[in-house]
């Protein structure tokens, strides 16, 4: 299945490069995916993100968390193609499109799983800035982990679900998510 999880880390915050359209500015601290092809976690670092770049031009299905205005634009000064070209399902965008507003990862997977994130961003840069390269690495995976996760247990279940900040408790969101079979991965090919 040409299909991979990606979550990225920055090195700087947005108020520290001027601003949320600042994307390019952000710096990449470590890339972590899940490959389904291999079966295996990696995390990358930005001195090896030419090794992501080589993946991605096998136009695999990129999952992710707020990846379409994230990740995407945050890893787009790094490479030589436009990775918002690249088949995308971006979970928190499937979840705004149904319930009218953004949810975070954390809200998510503590509904759906039963299991959170194991920190945020703002730990992420932190770990960069100390030097705790093997902590950023667990971080990313980590996030990585959960997403898939929640990807997987959407396409068995045709549902996931969000805890709501507004009061209710537990929201449910239908999805229709699958995991790709050999005849869809024909046809995402041949769409290149």
């Amino acid at each position: 299945m040409n299909t991979i999880i990606l979550d990225l880390e920055t090195k700087f915050t947005f108020d520290e490069v001027g601003g949320r359209d600042k994307f390019e500015s952000l710096g990449i601290s470590v890339a972590g995916v899940f490959d389904y092809l291999t079966g295996k976690y990696e995390a990358i670092e930005e001195k090896d993100i030419a090794k992501l770049e080589e993946r991605l031009q096998s136009k695999p299905l990129v999952i992710g968390f707020n990846s379409k205005k994230f990740d995407m634009p945050v890893l787009k000064p790094y490479l030589h193609f436009d990775p918002s070209a690249l088949p995308q399902l971006d979970i928190m965008e499937e979840i705004q499109n149904v319930v009218g507003h953004r949810i975070g990862l954390e809200a998510v997977a503590q509904a759906t799983l039963g299991k959170g994130k194991s920190g945020s961003g703002l730990d992420a840069i932190r770990y960069f800035r100390d030097g705790a390269i093997d902590k950023l690495k667990k971080y990313c995976l980590d996030d990585v982990k959960v997403t898939k996760e929640v990807f997987e247990y959407g396409c068995k279940n045709k549902e996931v679900f969000f805890t709501s900040k507004f009061g209710g408790g537990r929201v449910c969101v239908p999805v229709n998510w699958q995991m790709e079979n050999e005849e869809e991965k024909k046809d995402q090919l041949a769409l290149f």
